[in-house]
């Protein structure tokens, strides 16, 4: 039997994926860290037969999440849900009023899980840390946008500390690495991450989930 692992999010798990039904082991996985997972652990381990799915979708904030949770969540009933996201709900509500605020945030997200493990009790779940970088447009206004960013980043820990998840730490990872080489060699316009930047989320998370895989 395979073990399903599902990604969700928004356009930082997207990556440009294929969303036509019809199945495509080449393009469903899309160009990002998820790919690079897929890739990685399934070249690593295929006598585990791991089938990994991803269902981000850029532009998605935490309602959007919960909007479709039932079709693109309970009923895939994943054995391992990973999640990031925040970073649209952060923007929206800095830019434009919209989105949730961190408050708000939590409790979706709350829901979110609520109900996930509802479906399945066994379902191992792995939240993961938004984050942002003083990178393209953001670059002015940084200081701006990462004191509100701070409310989601302590409301995503906060839930995967209440609910046993796996926390995957971005943030100071990347801060940690943009000390040495810019952040532009790791982000572009701030929030979406260049393929190196993938490839080191790809690590932390593989490195976090190494347990649970």
């Amino acid at each position: 039997m395979s073990k399903v692992i599902l990604f969700q999010g928004d356009s930082i798990t997207d990556g440009n994926r294929l969303k036509d039904n019809e199945w495509d082991l080449n393009h469903q996985m899309g160009h990002g860290y998820a790919y690079i997972v897929n890739s990685t652990l399934g070249a690593r381990y295929p006598e585990k037969n791991l089938k990994f799915i991803n269902k981000g979708i850029s532009g998605n904030r935490v309602s959007d999440l919960y909007g479709r949770w039932l079709e693109d969540t309970i009923r895939i009933n994943p054995d391992i849900l990973s999640i990031l996201i925040g970073i649209n709900d952060c923007e929206q509500l800095r830019c434009y009023g919209n989105g949730s605020d961190p408050v708000r945030f939590e409790k979706i997200y709350r829901l979110l899980l609520d109900e996930a493990i509802q479906s399945n009790p066994d379902m191992k779940i792995v939240l993961m840390e938004p984050f942002g970088l003083p990178v393209g447009e953001r670059k002015d206004n940084f200081d701006e946008m990462y004191d509100m960013l701070k409310g989601y980043q302590d409301a995503t820990k906060r839930v995967s500390e209440d609910y046993g998840a796996i926390f995957v730490p971005l943030q100071d990872k990347f801060f940690d690495l943009s000390e040495k080489y810019s952040p532009d060699y790791w982000s572009w316009a701030g929030i979406h991450p260049t393929v190196c930047g993938h490839g080191i989320i790809a690590e932390e998370w593989m490195e976090k989930c190494k347990t649970i895989v």
